[in-house]
């Protein structure tokens, strides 16, 4: 049987030093400050109620969880970004990004490009390097092509993590300045190969996404580790 090369959410997970002072000094911190008091990225993700403490959104027709849609010519086979204004559906529609792929169809040039597309266009707050740490090296991203890998994914739940939604309540003007998120998706991804190998991962993240009023979102990072 050949070896599968996962192409998983944790590959080399990390945020730079600069980025951390970054959302940190402008209110991303909600979140990052209170990793950096303690233990709050060792948790795992638990399901909750994903709006308590948190200002409600409008609905939008496009909260699928779905990562099957095609992207435009240039991005092969990576999903583009949904147009909506809820942290919650955009988040979800995210981990599916991040968690699909397809070796068949996609190049790691385009996997890049197509994922891109999802980060925010406010310099001051992209953290491009933990999107492009998702992705394997080109060495690995050949092997994978080599074996005709792609994988799919489902979501089940997401949800503010709680540390988020009491800093929130604690000084609920603190989103105001960058309008950023922090939401943890829990899911599955389906992986396959040829000559019929297939696999399957339990799979969490926690993203912090950027919803501005009458904006799309858009997304900020990724986290180090799940946030509860």
């Amino acid at each position: 049987m050949p070896k599968r090369f996962l192409f998983l959410s944790g590959y080399g997970l990390g945020w730079s030093t600069r980025q951390r002072i970054t959302v940190i000094a402008t209110g991303l911190g909600v979140l990052v400050a209170l990793a950096g008091a303690g233990a709050l990225f060792t948790g795992r993700t638990t399901p909750g109620d994903s709006q308590a403490a948190v200002p409600s959104f409008p609905p939008s027709s496009s909260t699928s969880s779905s990562a099957s849609s095609a992207a435009p010519d240039g991005t092969g086979a990576v999903a583009t970004p949904p147009p909506v204004a809820d942290p919650v559906a955009f988040a979800k529609a995210a981990a599916a990004m991040l968690w699909s792929y397809d070796t068949r169809t996609t190049s790691r040039d385009q996997q890049l490009t197509g994922m891109k597309a999802w980060l925010t266009a406010e310099a001051k707050y992209a953290d491009w390097s933990s999107l492009t740490t998702q992705v394997p090296d080109p060495v690995l991203w050949s092997r994978m092509t080599d074996q005709d890998q792609y994988a799919t994914a489902a979501v089940s739940e997401a949800h503010y993590p709680s540390a988020f939604k009491q800093a929130l309540s604690d000084d609920p003007s603190a989103i105001t300045e960058a309008y950023i998120y922090a939401v943890t998706v829990t899911g599955k991804q389906q992986i396959a190969w040829k000559d019929g190998g297939a696999g399957a991962e339990d799979r969490s993240i926690t993203l912090a996404v950027q919803c501005r009023p009458n904006a799309d979102c858009s997304l900020v990072s990724i986290a180090p580790s799940v946030v509860p």
